[in-house]
């Protein structure tokens, strides 16, 4: 008589693309903690039970449609890993979305950092007409470009995708909106909101 090792058998009861499509409504165990739980026909979600501090939970691994087997298993693989740590994955999760949800929210784009320095320097220029033509340059030929980019982001080709439609035919303001790029990238770096250099050493376009 062969005696199969439980991992054997584990092995062998695990799901496949074939079962997972004809399951039925339940809980069909994968292993390693990893269900497909069906609450109706034709749906169907990843779940990981585990317990951790002597406390059972589920975590949610993504829909049965959207994520793979093979997807469900990694990211089983690594809630086991954070479990075997001491590390609720589920706590870890939610600490990791705040922390994406924090620096998106602290990540200043270039028009806003425009604005800023707009309104800063408003009140220093004597000529309201001043102010005026450095808004009305910006809104026509940087912000449609780079205006919603992050100003951490903002390099060299990226504003000389601004400069060159307008530096042969408009050079003057090309020149003008340059200065302007320049200041607005200065005053995001005093400010911590990018880092290097003091400009993107802009040249002339060839």
């Amino acid at each position: 008589m062969q005696i199969l090792s439980r991992q054997s058998i584990m092995k062998r009861n695990r799901l496949s693309v074939r079962t997972i499509q004809t399951a039925s409504i339940g809980w069909h165990p994968d292993g390693d903690g990893l269900y497909l739980q069906v609450p109706a026909p034709g749906g169907g979600s990843w779940v990981r039970r585990y317990k951790l501090d002597g406390r059972e939970r589920y975590m949610g691994l993504g829909s049965g449609r959207d994520v793979s087997l093979a997807e469900a298993r990694e990211k089983n693989a690594a809630a086991r890993k954070l479990c075997r740590e001491g590390v609720d994955p589920i706590e870890y999760r939610k600490a990791q979305r705040a922390a994406a949800r924090l620096t998106t929210s602290t990540a200043m784009v270039f028009q806003q950092c425009a604005e800023g320095y707009l309104t800063g320097h408003r009140a220093g220029w004597r000529n309201a007409k001043h102010a005026a033509q450095w808004d009305t340059s910006l809104r026509n030929y940087v912000h449609p470009i780079i205006g919603a980019l992050p100003v951490a982001a903002i390099d060299t080709p990226l504003v000389l995708k601004c400069l060159e439609p307008i530096w042969f035919t408009k050079t003057k303001t090309a020149a003008r909106v340059r200065g302007r790029i320049e200041a607005v990238l200065d005053w995001a770096k005093v400010r911590g909101y990018r880092s290097g250099g003091k400009s993107c050493g802009l040249a002339r376009p060839s």
